[in-house]
């Protein structure tokens, strides 16, 4: 199983990069991960270029169509999603005939500095991906107080927080396995 791990932030030593290297270390051994970084060189999204994308564009919908699940960690940038990841999910998601989102499994969680760990940008970011026909797993992960909550090895130090990103995990690749049978069957 590939998962593809998308940050929102562009920052080098964003908390949600951090969190996205967290969960990488409690997937199981049969999954591989994939941090996608070049995030920052999609360019806004414009109607007249979609029939002919930009290469950026191209290889973001290639990092999406090879991955079997995507793990997006987004902070909270004004109580919603940064602009840049807003705009990746907005290329990714046309034209909505071919999207490479569609039935794609998909999770949120994030890191904010803040008492409330990106909870609504958490939200914004899952209701994007369901408008864009992704199959979200419907939960959260806010981890509050982010430039504390990392060991030196980068590891969660709330053990209850660990253990609820890895349930998110597990479901994430759940969705994966159940895609699967469904496309045996069919």
């Amino acid at each position: 199983m590939r998962v593809l791990g998308v940050s929102g932030s562009l920052r080098q030593t964003s908390h949600n990069g951090q969190l996205l290297r967290a969960a990488a270390s409690l997937l199981p051994p049969e999954a591989r991960f994939t941090e996608y970084e070049r995030l920052k060189a999609i360019p806004p999204f414009d109607e007249d270029d979609e029939p002919s994308p930009p290469a950026a564009v191209e290889d973001w919908r290639a990092a999406i169509a090879e991955a079997d699940a995507i793990l997006f960690a987004t902070p909270e940038y004004n109580s919603s999603i940064p602009g840049q990841l807003k705009n990746a999910i907005d290329w990714a998601s046309r034209p909505f005939k071919e999207t490479v989102l569609r039935n794609k499994p998909a999770a949120v969680v994030g890191a904010s500095t803040s008492m409330f760990g990106g909870v609504w940008s958490q939200a914004e970011l899952r209701k994007a991906l369901g408008a864009a026909g992704a199959r979200v797993v419907d939960r959260e992960l806010p981890v509050a107080g982010a430039q504390e909550a990392f060991d030196e090895h980068g590891r969660l130090l709330d053990h209850d927080l660990s253990l609820e990103l890895e349930s998110i995990l597990a479901e994430l690749l759940d969705e994966v396995r159940q895609r699967s049978e469904v496309a045996l069957k069919g």
